[in-house]
């Protein structure tokens, strides 16, 4: 049985439910460094029960579309935030949580420029890069215990391609070596 989610365009709004878009919008908070930077303040609400927050890398696969979801995750204990170290677009997979379990997941792909910060206990897929390297700042929680939660469907879920949503998203990749 196929079961199809639609991509859709991430905003802060839509994703708002389940975390905060990091992104450098409107005017800076702040005028820094002699005039020559703005300073976008305080964009994602890093939230820890304990422990202490952490700045690792990490690299993962690129995954094309259609993708299978067969398993999305959550972390109990701490916000995660998602920061890519290229520009290129990537897919973000949530899911409500419906009395301890995963509803059903909404998948949005993000503008260039743009990470995620995912609320404590926000079910969601696995980092989703759609281009090479790969290559995301990632700042969670560095503490004892156990921080993950996995969840496995019984049937699949297929993230299906929006082709405006994709096709933006490709082509403001195309014109970042320009």
């Amino acid at each position: 049985m196929r079961v199809p989610i639609r991509v859709q365009r991430l905003t802060a709004e839509a994703f708002a439910p389940f975390g905060d878009v990091i992104e450098a919008t409107g005017s800076p908070d702040k005028i820094i460094n002699q005039g020559l930077c703005g300073r976008f303040h305080d964009r994602a609400a890093l939230d820890f029960t304990d422990g202490r927050a952490g700045i690792s890398l990490f690299k993962a696969v690129p995954r094309a579309l259609p993708l299978r979801l067969e398993m999305v995750e959550r972390h109990p204990d701490g916000s995660q935030a998602f920061i890519p170290m290229s520009a290129h677009p990537f897919l973000v997979i949530v899911a409500r949580d419906e009395g301890g379990v995963p509803g059903r997941p909404q998948a949005f792909q993000t503008q260039i420029g743009q990470g995620i910060n995912y609320h404590r206990g926000t079910w969601h897929g696995v980092l989703a890069p759609l281009f090479d390297p790969g290559l995301f700042a990632v700042i969670d929680r560095i503490g004892d215990g156990d921080n993950l939660e996995e969840h496995w469907f019984e049937t699949p879920y297929v993230i299906e391609t929006d082709k405006e949503c994709v096709s933006e998203g490709l082509a403001q990749s195309s014109h970042q070596g320009e």
